[in-house]
């Protein structure tokens, strides 16, 4: 290896933020950088960020680090891009310009459609061909709302003049200079329009969602030299090595490599995923089956709880009520009271994900009396989120017919330990917070330095150290209560928007 080559820079795309993470050989982060971006919501329900914004935060994130390391871009080995999955891209071929803004995993605006497709009969085959549920969380609906509400769109997809590209492919194609339109299996297996079984686009699901095979970019594996950046843009062609959807990164980076390892991330959402091997596990509880990863001709696959209600339901408390000033206050504000006072907070600010899947449903604080005070609700809030992983997990081990012992978490909120005890006391297993983070920057690092040799497996295996484990505490009085409590809140909130 050439010894001018010292590291590997991460891109992490995430729903609110654009970072570039900067690692060492011996798998530290020397340097992160991490930038904000607009949301934009111009009717309830629809949510989108503008493509051009999230390059140039990006390319800002990068140029910083860089500057900030004191480094030349010739000395990073590879380049690996983690990003948020479902997230939706249509731009045009020649000039670079996005169509439209791009619509957020998040979105529900093609909600009704995907209910028309329910109807019509074809959420099994659907399920069967993807492992996913028919929803408007992914991104076969969204780009045929795109095709049928934006002028010419449909027509310039049909003679091939615009491409699609969930996050990853629009930055692969901005840092190659529209050189490469490419994205990986595992944001492939995220759009509802791609066959986990054949690893290929399905052309009966195209036909289906009346999208042109012409929009669709190639796709890779996870850990491979995919393309070089454009000289001009990083001052140097460094290579493009690994792509992932941030859950799997974050999947690979916790190490769980072997069948029956569990991670969560506590990001805007939350995200459990299990490697579940070289089978798909299509789920009877409403969780999905996707891509873990491909390396080489090896691919593994994973079952997924996607609980919608993260970190975004802090940043509502903070923006929507103005009751703390940081996320990261949320924490105390709920210690403030020694019990949620009778209040539980359903988190269900953009439906309900796993194992209900309800569109329609919204947030519910209930149990308000005028004894509540803003700590019962932050704690409620905390409590919300902790409870909606719990029943992820609980359907995760029917699925797989395998108990899980242990949770590696990630994400800014798997920093808060009184939330990340209150987890574990709720599903009465630990849960083990990695040393470096985020997980989703470090597994798609480590991919990278494995398609470049930067890395072998067995150095990768040894850098993994996890920081703390938080224990349970024996169950308390009023614990299986809070849980019978919980479901009940659950049925109330459901079809609310219907």
């Amino acid at each position: 290896m050439n010894g001018q080559k010292k590291y590997i820079l991460s891109l992490d795309l995430g729903s609110s933020a654009a970072g570039a993470v900067l690692f060492s050989r011996e798998g530290k982060v020397i340097r992160q950088v991490q930038k904000e971006y607009e949301k934009y919501y111009p009717q309830p329900g629809w949510i989108e960020v503008d493509p051009n914004e999230i390059w140039f935060t990006m390319l800002s994130a990068i140029e910083e680090l860089i500057a900030s390391a004191g480094i030349s871009a010739e000395e990073i080995a590879g380049i690996g891009i983690a990003s948020q999955r479902e997230t939706t891209v249509l731009w045009d071929r020649i000039s670079g310009e996005p169509v439209y803004n791009a619509i957020a995993w998040q979105d529900r605006r093609t909600s009704k459609l995907c209910d028309e497709f329910r109807y019509q009969g074809f959420s099994g085959l659907i399920r069967q061909k993807t492992g996913l549920i028919l929803d408007a969380y992914f991104s076969a609906s969204k780009i045929t709302w795109i095709l049928d509400h934006i002028k010419d769109a449909r027509i310039r997809a049909e003679q091939g003049q615009l491409a699609f590209g969930t996050i990853d492919a629009w930055l692969v194609w901005k840092l190659t200079a529209g050189k490469k339109h490419v994205t990986d299996v595992t944001n492939a297996s995220r759009t509802m329009l791609f066959n986990i079984h054949t690893l290929q686009w399905d052309e009966e699901l195209l036909r289906l969602f009346n999208i042109p095979h012409k929009l669709l970019p190639d796709t890779c594996s996870n850990s491979e030299v995919i393309a070089y950046t454009e000289s001009s843009i990083l001052n140097a062609a460094i290579p493009i090595a690994a792509m992932a959807g941030d859950q799997q990164a974050a999947l690979f980076g916790q190490m769980c490599l072997e069948p029956g390892m569990v991670k969560n991330t506590y990001g805007s959402g939350c995200f459990a995923l299990m490697n579940i091997g070289s089978h798909p596990i299509i789920s009877d509880n409403h969780l999905l089956t996707t891509i873990a990863w491909r390396i080489g001709g090896e691919v593994t696959y994973a079952l997924e709880g996607s609980v919608f209600g993260g970190s975004s339901v802090f940043r509502w408390i903070r923006d929507g009520l103005g009751l703390i000033e940081s996320t990261a206050e949320i924490e105390a504000l709920a210690q403030t009271e020694p019990d949620n006072g009778g209040v539980l907070f359903v988190p269900a600010l953009s439906g309900l994900g796993t194992p209900y899947w309800d569109p329609y449903a919204r947030g519910m604080i209930i149990g308000i009396t005028r004894g509540t005070s803003s700590g019962h609700i932050a704690r409620a809030a905390l409590e919300g989120v902790a409870l909606g992983i719990a029943d992820a997990l609980e359907a995760m081990e029917k699925d797989s017919g395998r108990a899980i012992t242990e949770l590696r978490v990630d994400g800014t909120s798997a920093t808060y330990d009184f939330f990340m005890q209150m987890q574990t006391d709720i599903l009465q297993y630990p849960v083990m917070r990695p040393q470096v983070m985020p997980s989703g920057a470090t597994g798609v690092a480590y991919l990278a330095g494995l398609a470049t040799n930067f890395w072998t497996l067995q150095q990768i295996r040894e850098q993994y150290t996890v920081a703390r484990t938080f224990s349970p505490n024996p169950p308390v009085e009023g614990q299986s209560v809070l849980r019978e409590k919980w479901q009940k809140a659950i049925a109330r909130v459901k079809n609310w928007d219907f």
